[in-house]
């Protein structure tokens, strides 16, 4: 018997989300995976296209590319698309124009993939059918190389309509689409990593002293997210005084030399707890029920997907006041907001401590209430329907 058509109609229109997913890990793949499972919910035919070959090893700044978890149940991922082969993406293009699925939503977040998706889109769309319907997680990248701009035009010339996730994302957007369909949503609440659990608990396994004040840094180390500034905001002597500590949890993704240099050059080794290898999904609810905050020192931002994760952990969340984060943690409700630069950056955590974990939970509460994913599917369903074939 020959491989099952992973396109094949179902009820409902047919869905396929172009994207990372596993077995590779990370943020993209764990936000796909639970849209195509809400697609799957609401009665959609959805399966996702994933890579084969995502980055080549010279160009990933992590250990690996691969998650060792079990795949997401029910979902059926194909993990077809090779980034760097041209014949690969005329293959699956025309492997898409054949079955006509009625809406492809395709992942943009680096320039790198704009040559692939684009080509792959272009073919696909020959079938007068399939409306293209892009999550651009970036439109400007936070590092940028020459060819960026060439390569995003590129892509998004594929696409019919676009989804973005914060204000800074859609004045990007606008600057190269003007008149296509778009829309801005709220990134929805990463609800698959478990149930929140006591404090207690959390510190218990990850073996945290249960009296200590401890905030948390989370997520893949990169110069943009500010980890330098937070090490700094560490040695302010009210910092010391409160005995406060920073758990730093999630791995380098650029040398970590100049970081270790700088804890050592602070005398702040004692207030830090280095969690700095990648923290699979399992662990993941145990460092955000730990701490008592989640500290987000970007220097530069679009939206984070450490937001709405905090967001669904009911963590209070003190964030820097650049691109989309400071309307995404209303000012002393959710969160604080304050400026890139360590004495600022200190001054909220000790106004943290000062107005106490609980002060922020209602205001999270409620907050939290916007940020679902039958929303997104709405967006992208309305946004698919606008377009005209």
């Amino acid at each position: 018997m020959g491989e099952p058509n992973p396109l094949d109609a179902g009820n409902g229109k047919t869905i396929i989300i172009i994207g990372p997913a596993h077995p590779l890990r990370g943020g993209l793949a764990t936000f796909d995976q639970r849209l195509a499972a809400q697609f799957l919910s609401e009665g959609f035919d959805c399966s996702i296209y994933s890579f084969s070959l995502q980055y080549p090893s010279f160009l990933f700044p992590g250990t690996t590319q691969y998650s060792s978890g079990p795949p997401p149940a029910n979902v059926k991922i194909y993990s077809k698309i090779n980034s760097v082969n041209p014949f690969n993406w005329i293959k699956i293009g025309a492997e898409l124009k054949k079955a006509a699925p009625d809406i492809i939503v395709v992942r943009y977040w680096l320039p790198f993939m704009g040559a692939a998706l684009g080509k792959i889109l272009r073919t696909a769309k020959k079938n007068n059918h399939s409306k293209i319907v892009a999550i651009t997680d970036n439109v400007l990248p936070h590092e940028k190389r020459p060819g960026d701009n060439m390569l995003t035009k590129y892509f998004l010339k594929s696409c019919d309509a676009f989804i973005t996730m914060s204000e800074k994302v859609m004045a990007d957007l606008r600057t190269f689409e003007k008149t296509k369909p778009a829309k801005q949503a709220l990134h929805p609440l990463y609800d698959n990593f478990g149930k929140i659990i006591p404090k207690a608990e959390a510190r218990n396994q990850l073996g945290l002293n249960d009296a200590d004040k401890i905030i948390l840094f989370f997520g893949f180390i990169r110069k943009y997210k500010g980890l330098d500034i937070l090490l700094e905001a560490m040695a302010d002597e009210r910092i010391r005084s409160e005995k406060i500590k920073l758990i730093v949890a999630g791995e380098f993704y650029e040398d970590e030399k100049p970081y270790y240099e700088s804890i050592e050059k602070l005398n702040i080794s004692s207030s830090l707890i280095l969690r700095t290898s990648f923290i699979p999904d399992s662990e993941v609810k145990y460092y955000l029920c730990a701490a008592d905050a989640v500290v987000q020192p970007y220097k530069s931002a679009t939206q984070s997907g450490v937001t709405p994760l905090a967001y669904y952990f009911e963590k209070p969340m003190i964030v820097s006041n650049v691109g989309g984060l400071p309307n995404l943690v209303p000012h002393e409700k959710c969160g604080l907001v304050c400026e890139p630069v360590p004495k600022s950056i200190a001054s909220a955590i000790i106004r943290f401590y000062q107005l106490g974990e609980h002060y922020f939970i209602p205001h999270l509460r409620i907050e939290k209430q916007k940020y679902s994913w039958q929303e997104l599917v709405k967006n992208i369903t309305d946004l698919a329907d606008d377009v005209q074939k």
